[in-house]
């Protein structure tokens, strides 16, 4: 498997994924103000906490005899957990980004306003820039159709030689 499990002397189990994660346990950094673990973004609101879909995931070590039929509504009742599971994730991130759509385009008008004097030459230049890219690719138009009508123009003479 991956990962290291540390038992402490009171034989509480913790599970590690990675060295990092050993390490910074290690570290006694407590995971609640530290940005890249699970715990961080649970408790800052940026990950479901509270889900009846959680349950779902818990361990149980109750040895179930082998039945096939079982398995088979196990694994479809996993699928459909998970759908509903992500589909709650997804409805989450929206509603959390809601007040953040609305708060980035006050800060972008407020930058807006702080720079207006970098944003007035640039208006003014637009359309002169607007035009000069216009003309360019009439021009590229206009020399393209032009080698076009060369080549269908020499291709015949080159027929009725052969």
């Amino acid at each position: 498997g991956h990962g290291i499990m540390f038992v402490r002397n009171d034989s509480k189990q913790f599970r590690f994924c990675r060295s990092k994660c050993h390490r910074n346990f290690n570290k006694k950094r407590n995971p609640r103000k530290v940005a890249w673990t699970k715990a961080y973004r649970k408790t800052r609101g940026k990950e479901m906490a509270v889900d009846s879909t959680f349950e779902f995931e818990k361990r149980r070590s109750r040895p179930v005899k082998y039945d096939r039929d079982l398995m088979g509504k196990t694994i479809v009742a996993l699928q459909r957990v998970q759908e509903i599971k992500e589909k709650r994730e997804e409805r989450f991130f929206s509603d959390r980004m809601k007040d953040a759509k609305v708060e980035k385009k006050q800060q972008a008008r407020v930058e807006i306003e702080k720079s207006i004097e970098l944003l007035a030459p640039a208006v003014a230049n637009r359309e002169e820039v607007m035009r000069n890219v216009v003309d360019s690719a009439r021009a590229r138009i206009a020399a393209r159709k032009k080698s076009a009508q060369k080549v269908a123009v020499t291709k015949p003479v080159a027929m009725q030689e052969g």
